[in-house]
């Protein structure tokens, strides 16, 4: 597949899921879009709650959405926001990525055009990755 033409297709579907972040709180609206390997599309959207701590990232929750329908290995991810500036995943969303996709590509677009990309390495270099011996005695 065309990198170029896939990144396209990746940024205008963050771009849309942004249009359908519930953000009254914050005002920080977020969209993400995750390519699958298999080539799927993926998206989510922030979502906000009075109770501030149940709020759910756009990128964890595309992620959930992929994971709900059997869907665990990632390529990049794509986040959109209104910011002035390209805006990297949170460190939570970051750790989630790492759960299932630790070399994953990370792109962020605003809305008039600005965008970055990173690794998931390059943004979360020592990774919390539970030691699977823990309990054998």
């Amino acid at each position: 597949m065309d990198h170029s033409k896939s990144s396209t297709s990746l940024r205008e579907a963050a771009l849309r899921a942004l249009d359908n972040a519930y953000a009254p709180y914050s005002n920080f609206r977020v969209g993400a879009a995750l390519r699958t390997s298999d080539g799927r599309l993926v998206t989510g959207c922030n979502m906000e709650n009075s109770a501030y701590g149940l709020a759910i990232c756009a990128e964890t929750l595309a992620v959930a959405s992929a994971v709900s329908q059997g869907l665990t290995g990632f390529e990049e991810i794509a986040i959109a926001t209104e910011d002035s500036e390209p805006t990297p995943p949170c460190g939570a969303c970051r750790q989630v990525l790492n759960e299932f996709a630790p070399r994953i590509r990370i792109s962020s677009y605003t809305r008039d055009g600005k965008e970055a990309s990173w690794t998931l390495d390059e943004l979360l270099p020592h990774a919390f990755v539970l030691n699977q011996s823990r309990g054998r005695m």
